[in-house]
């Protein structure tokens, strides 16, 4: 591993084009499928301007091929996202090599870019237990080189891209390749090859394919614990509803538009002293809606309110909704000591091994999941029967070798 570095400002070929046509995609298709060994691929997405978690950006990088900049925006077929299932399809036999997968194999299927297997460099970095596991700390401890990263936030959406932003974007290609080999040399010296594609394969499973939605989103919202009331519930999620359906329909972040803060200080001024529906006059005291975006969707707002206050008691959301999920590991006492007991026992002993295996403990089973089991299980059993409720909670096999004789009789 180097111990000097320099700061890579371009990529060794210089700066790509952004290929935003039917005959620059079919070029850079034609390159990558002639190209040879693995594919490294990365996104640029803008979570913090758009509505969308969409790509907005996608880059890739082979052997033979060069880098190339893809505009999933301009393959659009109007509201439809862009169909690159071609592109995937000659690529389809060769690694992809991603970093921090879990982020970007969501957005790259929406376009049709599913891999068959892959390879994450940041996964990776964790199961060996490295300190720094960002892609520019690997880059500079392997190779000694400083990837500059002022346009990490940048709004991607924009266009044209400046030639500085494509520099960027295509250094974050430009050593994958190289950091999946010198990883992959180190999983093997460190017996964690097989570890590392059991987690790979699990990660093309998982992220691959449509996430459903989490449910009653609108609850999540920052300050919900000051509403005090059913009503005021409803109104924070009518508010909620009509932003989300603006933000769609604008494809804006929605807390441009209106800020969570703002919709729960709306829905708390109803309480039990103060049941009245908020009022525009009410509205406008709370300052930003004297302010656009907010401000231009007034009437949107008051209309979401009256429709909370119209709801019938019977049909107000609940304040607190019943879960399916186990108790709060401080409750498992009360309510099944001989769960709690097996935590207590086997929590330690986890982090123990963990430790010796020099690794994230999180990596070696995740907290969820092994909660879960000591819930279900509420005791040891045998192997066989530990071994089965972990496979059904997720739990890959190589990771289950180091927990079911933690938990088993």
């Amino acid at each position: 591993m180097n111990t000097e570095t320099h700061v890579l400002r371009t990529p060794a070929a210089g700066v790509p084009e952004l290929s935003d046509s039917p005959n620059a995609l079919a070029a850079a298709t034609a390159a990558l499928a002639a190209g040879t060994g693995p594919v490294a691929i990365d996104t640029e997405r803008a979570p913090v301007f758009r509505y969308s978690a969409r790509a907005y950006l996608v880059q890739l990088r082979r052997a033979g091929a060069g880098t190339w900049l893809l505009d999933p925006i301009a393959f659009q077929n109007g509201r439809a996202l862009s169909d690159l299932s071609q592109l995937a399809a000659a690529i389809a036999a060769a690694q992809w090599v991603l970093h921090s997968a879990h982020q970007d194999l969501p957005c790259l299927s929406q376009i049709g870019l599913v891999p068959n297997h892959i390879f994450d460099t940041e996964l990776a970095a964790k199961l060996l237990g490295l300190p720094r596991v960002s892609l520019a700390a690997l880059v500079e401890e392997f190779f000694g080189v400083t990837l500059l990263k002022e346009h990490s936030a940048a709004d991607w959406s924009c266009r044209p891209l400046p030639a500085a932003w494509r520099a960027y974007a295509a250094l974050d290609v430009e050593l994958l390749i190289e950091l999946r080999d010198r990883l992959a040399t180190e999983l093997e010296a460190a017996g964690k090859a097989e570890w590392a594609a059991q987690e790979f394969a699990y990660l093309v499973e998982t992220f691959a394919k449509t996430q459903p939605e989490r449910p009653e989103r609108w609850r999540r919202m920052n300050g919900a614990n000051q509403v005090q009331t059913q009503r005021g519930f409803a109104i924070m999620r009518e508010l909620w509803l009509t932003r989300d359906a603006i933000a769609l329909e604008l494809d804006q972040y929605p807390g441009h538009i209106l800020a969570d803060a703002a919709i729960t200080q709306i829905a708390a001024l109803v309480n039990p002293e103060h049941p009245q529906l908020p009022t525009a006059a009410e509205l406008r005291s709370l300052g930003v809606f004297n302010r656009n975006p907010a401000q231009t969707f007034m009437s949107d707002w008051l209309t979401a309110i009256r429709r909370a206050g119209a709801l019938p008691e019977a049909e107000l959301p609940p304040i607190h909704l019943k879960r399916n999920q186990i108790p709060d590991v401080r409750d498992w006492p009360r309510v099944k000591p001989a769960a709690a007991a097996l935590w207590a026992e086997t929590r330690p002993t986890v982090i123990e091994t963990a430790e010796q295996l020099q690794l994230p403990v999180e990596n070696l089973v995740s907290p969820g999941a092994l909660k879960q089991c000591c819930w279900q299980l509420a005791g040891r059993a045998p192997a066989a029967v530990v071994d089965q409720t972990l496979a059904e909670l997720a739990v890959r096999e190589w990771q289950r070798s180091f927990i079911v004789p933690l938990l088993s009789a």
